[in-house]
């Protein structure tokens, strides 16, 4: 189901603001979407939380009760509020304002090496890497803490990089209506190296590229030029 969505605050207040509203796929818990949150309502419990950890432990052959344990469930539902607050973090808000006025200013805008950490769907095994995202404005820019924001909103859920590189990409492209949007997304993923083909160093890369990148040779070659250095530099520390 989709949600409504718009964008976000800048850091410079001399450019006239324009509330933006748009619909995209993604984004608050409340509402299910189209990875299918439920409600906040139907969530567990805090209790019922840390019950299932106590559980997990007990399956993996240790007791939940001796000292080293007793706090474990309690740390872990801590961290995974922490891990995967982006299901309640709203791209509604963080894309909410946008600027139009941008002196004539109709160039490449790229924000590169965006660390993220984000966890495997089907595994729930860190995925450590950067994301570099691009677009040509057409009449409006948006903050660029903003897109580092909405990266993370996208990456702290339970993820597939695919998925996640066309959610970015299709949401600035919603809100901003530019001429044209490209995201890069690169990744070690931790369960191609501390299980199964245990082929640690490998990364993966995926892209979305939009209008103008999708369209225009020079144009995503220009991109892809930005962005080189960083793509051949070592990943974020995994």
């Amino acid at each position: 189901m989709a949600i409504q969505l718009g964008c976000c605050s800048a850091e410079h207040g001399s450019r006239r603001e324009t509330s933006g509203h748009a619909r995209i796929q993604g984004g608050l818990v409340n509402k299910r979407d189209d990875i299918g949150n439920p409600p906040v309502s139907a969530r567990p419990s805090q209790a019922e939380a840390e019950e299932a950890v106590r559980t997990l432990i007990r399956w993996a052959g240790d007791d939940p009760l001796r000292e080293g344990l007793l706090q474990t469930p309690g740390r872990v539902t801590r961290a995974y509020t922490e891990f995967f607050s982006g299901y309640l973090s709203d791209p509604m808000e963080i894309l909410a304002t946008t600027f139009s006025e941008v002196d004539g200013y109709d160039e490449m805008v790229v924000l590169k090496d965006i660390r993220f950490e984000s966890y495997c769907e089907h595994h729930m095994v860190p995925i450590i890497g950067r994301a570099h995202v691009a677009y040509l404005p057409e009449h409006r820019v948006v903050g660029i803490s903003k897109l580092a924001r909405l990266v993370d909103t996208y990456a702290k859920r339970l993820q597939i990089q695919e998925k996640m590189t066309v959610q970015i990409a299709d949401a600035l492209d919603t809100v901003l209506q530019p001429k044209g949007v490209g995201v890069i997304l690169e990744a070690a993923h931790q369960c191609m190296s501390t299980r199964g083909v245990h082929k640690p160093g490998t990364s993966l890369v995926t892209s979305r590229m939009l209008g103008a990148f999708r369209e225009d040779p020079s144009t995503r070659r220009e991109l892809l030029s930005i962005i080189g250095n960083s793509t051949t530099a070592p990943l974020p520390n995994t």
